[in-house]
């Protein structure tokens, strides 16, 4: 476990905070990176059985977070967001690295998270399963909203180096 990562996560008070702190932990557990990617958010809402949390949209450099669920945790939990928000875009993020089946996606997120937090940390338990740990993340009555307009987030990823043309 890594203290720092602990401390901030707790402290991070925006989406680009928290995706470099996903960055630094892919590169500290496998070695790999990538640049230049930008995120989008939707509000995609939700069916009755669940939701979307986010995806990568393959041979791009995007990620797509559903704002839905964002809104939903900031209304009931919202000390859990951050954790959340890590989760989602550990996951995303190695998806755009290249892993694009879902099993080892969602295997690899759970270890990274477990090597930097450690096992007893919420983002942990998270990556081990979201459903158990947000019973409550869907709104009633819910439906996808498919034709919402796409909000891109400034200054995403902070490491990406600018090029002058």
């Amino acid at each position: 476990m890594e203290k720092d990562f602990v401390c901030k996560i707790n402290e991070s008070s925006s989406i680009p905070d928290i995706f470099e702190m996903v960055k630094e932990a892919v590169w500290k557990s496998l070695r790999r990176s990538r640049a230049g990617l930008t995120l989008g958010l939707v509000d995609m809402g939700n069916h009755e059985h669940g939701f979307v949390g986010g995806y990568y949209v393959t041979g791009s450099n995007m990620i797509v977070m559903n704002e839905s669920p964002l809104k939903r945790i900031q209304e009931t939990e919202p000390k859990l967001l951050n954790a959340y928000v890590f989760h989602v875009l550990l996951h995303e993020y190695l998806h755009s690295l290249g892993i694009y089946e879902e099993r080892d996606v969602k295997d690899l997120t759970y270890e990274i998270s477990r090597e930097i937090f450690g096992e007893r940390n919420v983002v942990t338990a998270i990556s081990k399963d979201i459903n158990k740990f947000f019973p409550n993340l869907i709104y009633p009555d819910g439906a996808p909203n498919i034709d919402a307009p796409v909000r891109f987030v400034p200054d995403f990823d902070r490491s990406c180096t600018r090029y002058i043309g």
